[in-house]
């Protein structure tokens, strides 16, 4: 399934109003909301706090975009998981940390540690980083954060899209559910590549959802089957992509399919 859609075009003053007020912004409040998460590093060890400010960055730079962000599936969610979403655009992160209401490692590429504020929330908070070329020490300490109950989020394709199709994946979702013996939850990001596109410095304002599909039981897989199990998690993010797609962009969903963010009781709520 071809999923490309095409940016609509920005108006000049839509560029203006994203160069001088947007985009100054977002960099002001993640160098606040960083500087927050460090200073908070050196008062905690299990990252609560510095998680929260994370849930706040994210919600402010959404705010900040534009962005009306609608999530579904919400009953999906599970206590401990290997949660793995499409990568279309810089604001997956924000819109992935203000939706899942708990605390949760993410796994992303180790080049990520170097940027300022970020990185250093990603280092003090307990991210996980995983080497480009190997990814072996990066999947082992995945695994290991699972057996103490820690959720883990990660996206299979290791970097964004250029066009808003879903690329290939990466075998290290599959592998580390297989071997921490826990579920995969397939979720897929609808509009943020509208919102802002790979190479592109203007937000695009607009409706975004995320839509959490059910889990893929990875106790029916061994480890020979890394790849079966890889397969049926993009097939299945591939299809809660396509489910609000309308050519030549988004346009609508179903009510039934979208519906409003309700909290689950067995599920730890954190605000």
């Amino acid at each position: 399934m071809n999923l490309a859609t095409r940016p609509m075009p920005v108006s000049l003053l839509g560029r203006a109003f994203s160069n001088l007020v947007r985009s100054p912004l977002f960099f002001v409040f993640t160098a606040f909301f960083g500087s927050l998460s460090l200073t908070a590093s050196f008062f905690e060890k299990d990252g609560y706090w510095q998680h929260r400010i994370a849930r706040q960055w994210a919600r402010t730079s959404i705010l900040i975009s534009g962005a009306r962000l609608t999530v579904s599936g919400r009953e999906n969610l599970l206590p401990l998981a290997v949660y793995a979403s499409n990568h279309t655009s810089f604001m997956d992160t924000p819109l992935v940390f203000s939706s899942l209401p708990f605390q949760f490692r993410i796994l992303a590429k180790q080049s990520l540690w170097r940027w300022p504020f970020i990185g250093w929330h990603l280092r003090r908070s307990g991210q996980i980083p995983v080497d480009e070329e190997s990814g072996t020490a990066g999947l082992n300490q995945a695994i290991r954060a699972l057996k103490t109950g820690m959720p883990l989020f990660i996206f299979p394709e290791g970097g964004r899209t250029d066009d808003g199709t879903v690329q290939e994946f990466m075998k290290g979702p599959a592998y580390i559910a297989i071997r921490a013996r826990v579920p995969l939850v397939p979720m897929a990001l609808i509009g943020a590549y509208e919102l802002l596109p790979i190479h592109s410095h203007h937000f695009r304002p607009g409706p975004v959802w995320l839509v959490i599909g059910k889990p893929i039981d990875s106790s029916m897989y061994g480890i020979r089957q890394v790849g079966e199990l890889t397969q049926a998690l993009r097939e299945a993010i591939i299809q809660l992509s396509g489910q609000c797609l309308t050519r030549p962009e988004i346009v609508a969903c179903s009510d039934d399919r979208l519906t409003s963010y309700e909290p689950r009781p067995e599920i730890a709520q954190e605000d």
